[in-house]
């Protein structure tokens, strides 16, 4: 069975999401706060890690940071997904030099973003 960690401060986003998971057979964990997500990557090991950009207490590239105490870089790459509805060239390029996959909010396609979070 896939496990997925959902960080993501905007609790309707994260709870729909994690709904949407579940009924897929995934087992789905979440957290509203970077720093609490952060201790839970350390602690577990995610088939995937879908993540905001922009949360309440630390960015999503701080937790991507924090997490190579536990992954490599490599690992990263394929683990995150970022999410943000904040796309600059900027966040592109380093959402890029980690080897992330990037979607934007609100998503055009669900079923697609869906796709996407879970291969």
């Amino acid at each position: 069975m896939k496990h997925i960690l959902i960080i993501e401060d905007e609790i309707l986003i994260q709870q729909s999401l994690k709904k949407l998971f579940e009924r897929r057979g995934i087992k789905v964990d979440v957290s509203a706060s970077g720093k609490i997500a952060i201790d839970m990557i350390l602690a577990h090991n995610y088939d995937r890690i879908i993540c905001d950009l922009m949360l309440q207490d630390i960015s999503g590239f701080d937790v991507i940071e924090e997490s190579k105490k536990r992954y490599t870089p490599e690992e990263i790459g394929l683990k995150f997904v970022i999410m943000t509805a904040y796309n600059s060239p900027q966040v592109l390029s380093r959402a890029t030099s980690y080897q992330c996959k990037l979607l934007n909010k609100p998503f055009d396609n669900l079923d697609e973003a869906l796709r996407i979070m879970t291969e």
